[in-house]
């Protein structure tokens, strides 16, 4: 059965890593961009991210520019707006494309095995599915939802 750690991901220096790297960690995956409303959600991601790493929970952003040109140039502007606005420490990834034919396949997995509420595609940035520790894909969180409101699920699975 495929599961989130069959997938390889590009790292911001465009290295590939594998997600069985996070093997046996429950994930938090969320398409992000700086410029975005949403971006103040960094910050809730982050203290999600605090709460819970020494239980191995682990936060992985995905920079996307899909949606209005949202996210910047360059992946180190991402960085380190990231970083100086809002303290991210947990692992930001290369920019990915989270629809469409060219679609990153782990999105595409992630989509497929949880759907949105009128589609599968991902509406808009900050979309954030949860992960069990087996790599299973257990919810999808809508862009709007507080960070802070996954602390309930994330518990359940620690």
């Amino acid at each position: 059965m495929v599961s989130v750690y069959d997938f390889e991901v590009k790292k911001t220096n465009g290295e590939l890593l594998s997600l069985k790297e996070y093997e046996g960690k429950p994930l938090v995956i969320v398409n992000t961009a700086s410029k975005c409303g949403f971006a103040p959600q960094f910050g809730g991601l982050q203290s999600l991210y605090e709460q819970y790493k020494e239980d191995g929970l682990m936060v992985l952003g995905f920079p996307c520019d899909q949606f209005n040109d949202q996210e910047f140039d360059t992946i180190d502007e991402t960085t380190e707006f990231c970083q100086l606005n809002y303290g991210v420490s947990f692992p930001m990834m290369g920019k990915v494309i989270v629809n469409g034919d060219e679609a990153d396949p782990l999105f595409n997995y992630l989509t497929t095995e949880k759907s949105g509420l009128l589609s599968k595609k991902i509406k808009w940035n900050f979309t954030k599915f949860l992960v069990d520790r087996d790599g299973h894909v257990v919810k999808r969180y809508a862009p709007q939802t507080n960070p802070a409101k996954l602390a309930e699920d994330v518990e359940k699975l620690l």
